[in-house]
């Protein structure tokens, strides 16, 4: 008889899944009964709730044997899995606060079964909740929903959006100062050299020459003073600028063209430049462009200009 009835149950049994294993994990604030299938398992799962007991009953799947685990955790005390026609029963032993979670993996080959604390309950609501869980744990078998794997959390969206935007406004604000740098630059007429005036493709005249001023050679003395040569029209002047602004000498043909031939120059005047700097004064005649007091680069445009158009006459 039973070899018939094998026989009989023997094609259910083909499109059952078969529990391979089953692995239970303990937690602080939880316990989990990680099951795994042969094949994804997609039979209905429902439960029964009793004072100190849940049992689960699992359609269309197969165990070889009766499995028992005893527990040494506060959420769950012991775990059986019989199998049973069609079925296969799971009874865990548990406190009457735990309750039961079950979930099954995106694949459908794994079903987590999550013992944990109930939440808490409002006193309002307690009377109301008492009574619901009473009339489930009278049916006899009530269906257990599962839940999927939650994706990837909008938060990981929300920071990279963040950082797009931050990188967009660096780009913006460095951009903003390049243009503000250059048109400072340009606006600066100490600076402008004739190149800048060959770009605009437009003759260079006498006149414009004379009154573009730049700067050939630079260097600091100390962090008041330097000694700077002036190109002026077809002069070239070598100025101490800082505390006292003093006219040292100027060259027409005879003009430095390099740092190195710059820095002989004033190896050469070291003396004279002691003296200026030690005294404020030199013992030589002053020149016409020279004054005691503190005179500005614009005087020296102008002055230098009149002695140019002086001796051109």
């Amino acid at each position: 008889m039973i070899k018939y009835l094998l026989l009989f149950l023997l094609p259910f049994s083909l499109y059952a899944s078969k529990i391979l294993s089953y692995n239970i994990y303990e937690r602080t604030d939880r316990a989990d009964v990680m099951i795994t299938f042969d094949t994804p398992y997609s039979g209905k799962i429902r439960q029964s709730i009793t004072k100190s007991k849940i049992i689960i009953k699992l359609d269309d799947a197969t165990i070889e044997s009766p499995k028992v685990k005893k527990v040494s955790s506060s959420f769950l005390y012991s775990l059986a899995i019989t199998p049973m026609a069609n079925q296969t029963q799971i009874i865990a032993s548990v406190p009457s606060t735990v309750k039961l979670i079950a979930s099954k993996t995106s694949d459908g080959y794994g079903l987590r079964l999550r013992f944990k604390i109930k939440t808490a309950i409002k006193k309002v609501q307690k009377n109301s909740a008492n009574s619901i869980i009473q009339r489930v744990s009278k049916n006899s078998l009530a269906a257990l929903p599962t839940k999927k794997d939650e994706g990837i959390s909008q938060s990981y969206y929300i920071v990279v959006a963040i950082l797009l935007i931050g990188i967009l406004i660096l780009f913006l604000l460095k951009k903003k100062i390049q243009t503000q740098t250059q048109t400072e630059a340009q606006n600066n007429w100490l600076f402008k050299s004739n190149e800048q005036a060959q770009t605009t493709n437009e003759p260079i005249s006498q006149a414009s020459q004379t009154d573009a001023v730049t700067i050939r050679f630079q260097k600091s003395i100390n962090t008041i003073n330097s000694v700077v040569m002036l190109d002026f029209g077809a002069q070239s002047y070598l100025v101490l600028m800082g505390a006292s602004n003093i006219l040292l000498d100027k060259f027409t043909d005879d003009k430095p063209s390099t740092q190195e031939e710059f820095e002989t120059i004033l190896q050469s005047r070291h003396e004279q430049l002691e003296d200026f700097l030690n005294d404020g004064s030199s013992t030589r005649e002053p020149s016409p462009l020279t004054n005691s007091t503190k005179e500005p680069l614009q005087a020296y445009k102008e002055r230098a200009a009149s002695l140019i158009y002086s001796e051109e006459a």
